[in-house]
């Protein structure tokens, strides 16, 4: 028996005489894999970024924090100089991120509850957890 292609098999390939001839890399991206599912990879990567709890702060702290605050507010002309962790809830999922920010304070806002740091920063007063600096030394601290 002999095959249906034997008549041409053996005939050398067609040259098309009015189109020019594919490049290599340009024949190549035809058969390049493609995403199937456009922005499937952007949410695994979503899925797995990981985020914080959110510390819900004792009776104790939240007091040593309006001290702190008030301490803020009654030297605010001197600018001071503090460290401030706050929470910045995440965008797109539960939870967020711990912040540590160094800054000279110029504003403590109670109407908008926002504290302005001298480059403009404001912080939330109610995501605030933690505040430092030597302004509340006891050493410093005037009785």
């Amino acid at each position: 028996m002999t095959d249906s292609y034997d008549d041409i098999i053996h005939l050398p390939r067609p040259v098309s005489k009015t189109r020019p001839r594919m490049a290599p890399i340009a024949r190549a991206a035809q058969f390049s894999p493609f995403a199937a599912l456009t922005g499937y990879e952007a949410a695994i990567q979503e899925t797995a970024r990981l985020t914080d709890a959110r510390v819900e702060l004792d009776e104790s702290m939240q007091e040593t924090l309006r001290a702190r605050l008030q301490i803020i507010e009654e030297r605010i002309k001197e600018s001071p100089k503090v460290t401030i962790t706050y929470f910045q809830p995440d965008p797109k999922k539960t939870g967020g991120a711990y912040i540590k920010v160094c800054g000279h304070v110029r504003k403590v806002d109670e109407y908008e509850r926002i504290l302005v740091l001298g480059g403009g920063q404001e912080i939330p007063i109610d995501e605030i957890i933690d505040i430092e600096g030597e302004l509340f030394d006891p050493r410093w601290i005037a009785t």
